[in-house]
């Protein structure tokens, strides 16, 4: 499940949201879209199709994340391979819009 909180963090920064921006289009507490980000809690069907819904990403797209995988079958081992490749690139992404966004802070405060 830990591929999944990280590719729900992910998808959040991506989108330019902060926790609380998005705990509220969710219709949950901070706290507990926090607790969900870092993997202390696991996100509910129901939470997943909100993400969903408010991210504007196939619910299957979630899914991909959350796979047990057998690490004996080598599909799995090559989907397993795929989901953290794109987890990488997510990271990435969702990094360079951090920063944009830190230096969009400065400019600011300058």
């Amino acid at each position: 499940m830990i591929m999944l909180s990280e590719a729900l963090r992910l998808l959040r920064v991506y989108n330019n949201l902060t926790q609380s921006d998005l705990a509220s289009r969710l219709k949950v507490s901070k706290s507990y879209l926090s607790e969900v980000e870092s993997g202390k809690k696991k996100a509910s069907i129901d939470l997943l199709e909100r993400y969903s819904s408010v991210l504007r990403v196939p619910l299957s797209s979630l899914f991909f994340f959350v796979e047990e995988l057998d690490s004996n079958k080598a599909t799995d081992r090559a989907r397993g391979k795929v989901a953290m490749t794109a987890l990488h690139l997510l990271h990435k992404i969702a990094g360079a819009y951090e920063r944009e966004m830190l230096e969009e802070k400065k400019d600011l405060s300058n």
